[in-house]
């Protein structure tokens, strides 16, 4: 499991969620949402502090992880995060390992 993630999605997140450097994003688990990879499941996103990370990833400064707690939902998938011009948001993407 990985997270790679585009240069345009990256600065969505900087816009979007006022990044600095050294601040640290979670992606982890949500009930409900649109679903994704497991029906009744999608993905969040929060600035928060790592507790026991499965796997992180730093770009600029900023570093994106997933909890451990978490991991189980990617299922040996990594998350690619692109943004997409046509709808102006970031979309998720799940590669087979």
């Amino acid at each position: 499991m990985n997270i790679t993630m585009t240069q345009p999605a990256f600065k969505w997140f900087l816009e979007e969620m006022n990044l600095n450097k050294e601040d640290t994003v979670r992606f982890y688990v949500r009930y409900g949402g649109s679903p994704q990879l497991i029906a009744g499941f999608s993905i969040g996103i929060e600035v928060s502090d790592p507790s026991t990370p499965a796997v992180t990833m730093e770009m600029d400064g900023i570093t994106f992880f997933i909890e451990e707690k978490d991991a189980w939902y990617f299922k040996d998938h990594s998350l690619h995060i692109k943004f997409s011009r046509k709808i102006n948001e970031i979309e998720f993407e799940y590669v087979q390992d």
